[in-house]
């Protein structure tokens, strides 16, 4: 078993940034809901205007001239929905009193939130990325193909600092990493960087779990369609960052248009409100999961990482689409983080679009399954794993190589 020792649970004591340095679990409830009771109201409004009403247009053209200057938040009244957004603002807010940095800046899916980064170094000039695999099978692609004009070097965390040239302006690791669950030592990582950013995508773990900022990457990364907001019904990306960088990537938001709906801004600032909460829940289910799946004949390694989590993979003896087949409770489906307990065979899904070699070079196996543990009672989890996993036999079949394509 990989890494399958038994974890630290997440404490209710972790500190925020915040004013008064509350709780982690006392800021996922009122963080970005501060001002709610002095104006008389208990849940935060949702704001569905694309336009606002001004009778100043010399305030406006003021306004428009300081964020086109530095990105940053228009003073006074909003304009227009592509600037900004008051509902999108209280998650924002929120989040990044989650990940102790000063700004987060939401977008309209996890793979905006990384393709604006890339824009924002690629227009100072920086087009070359130092990445580690394995990442988010889209993510790799979106490298990989240069479809943003970026030029990517893969190397293990040991060779960063030789990877790094002087036009490198990005560093991009995951960690846990999808769907491997192989972790690296971010405050290492940071100082092989030098003063080239990291960027940590922090999907899995949450800020529950950990908090890169805390151990030096200026940029954390999620795609808020997991864990934040939890329950699988809503899409977006955030970056959690310093103020100068927020500013950047505000600017780009507004050329390109990868604007979050206020909805789902509602819906995430609702989400984060649970988050710790879900989270421990989700991982101590994984943990009892881990030790059974490890026990069993049928699987041949686990992994799960040190810092805990309600993300597991493991590798079968028999065949995985088998498996996928066979679970009635546990949803065959792609994406995580949702109430629900999720499983798929990334070699097929996430990331299918991955070049198979260097799939396989990452540690993505053909037999590898990606469990998304969700909120059910293990007991009925197990009954459900138990039966996908099939009858046991003492002869162990011969590896199948599955097709890199199609």
């Amino acid at each position: 078993m990989d890494s399958a020792r038994t974890p630290t649970p997440p404490s209710d004591d972790v500190r925020t940034a915040a004013p008064g340095s509350r709780a982690l679990a006392t800021e996922a409830v009122h963080a970005g809901r501060d001002d709610l009771a002095r104006q008389g109201l208990h849940a935060p409004p949702i704001d569905l205007s694309t336009t606002y009403p001004s009778y100043d247009s010399r305030g406006e053209a003021a306004r428009i001239d300081a964020f086109a200057a530095t990105g940053a938040d228009p003073d006074g009244p909003p304009v227009y929905g592509r600037l900004g957004n008051p509902t999108v603002a209280r998650f924002e807010t929120a989040l990044a009193r989650l990940e102790g940095t000063e700004a987060a800046v939401a977008f309209a899916s996890g793979m905006a939130a990384l393709s604006a980064v890339l824009l924002v170094r690629a227009s100072a000039g920086l087009r070359h990325v130092v990445a580690v695999r394995p990442l988010y099978g889209c993510s790799d692609h979106l490298l990989t193909a240069g479809l943003l004009g970026s030029e990517v070097t893969w190397t293990d965390p040991a060779g960063i600092a030789d990877a790094l040239r002087p036009d490198t302006g990005l560093v991009i690791v995951e960690s846990p990493a999808n769907p491997t669950l192989a972790e690296v030592d971010l405050r290492a990582v940071a100082h092989a960087c030098g003063s080239v950013p990291l960027l940590v995508d922090n999907t899995f773990a949450t800020p529950v779990l950990q908090r890169p900022a805390e151990h030096g990457a200026r940029l954390v990364l999620h795609s808020a369609t997991k864990y934040l907001g939890g329950h699988g019904d809503v899409l977006a990306g955030v970056v959690a960052c310093d103020e100068e960088f927020a500013g950047r990537l505000r600017q780009v938001r507004f050329a390109t248009g990868g604007v979050l709906h206020p909805l789902a801004g509602y819906l995430l600032l609702r989400g984060l409100s649970t988050l710790p909460v879900r989270v421990r829940a989700a991982s101590a289910n994984a943990a009892e999961l881990v030790a059974r799946l490890a026990a069993d004949p049928r699987v041949a390694r686990v992994h799960y990482p040190r810092i805990g989590g309600a993300m597991v993979s493991f590798e079968v003896h028999g065949d995985p689409h088998d498996v996928i087949s066979r679970v009635r409770l546990v949803t065959p489906a792609v994406s995580l983080g949702s109430v629900d307990t999720l499983i798929q065979h990334p070699a097929s899904i996430s990331h299918r679009i991955v070049d198979a070699d260097d799939r396989r070079g990452a540690g993505v196996s053909d037999r590898l399954l990606r469990l998304s543990v969700g909120l059910e009672d293990v007991e009925d989890l197990w009954a459900d794993l138990d039966a996908a996993l099939g009858e046991w036999t003492e002869t162990v079949p011969a590896r199948q190589v599955l097709s890199g394509t199609g």
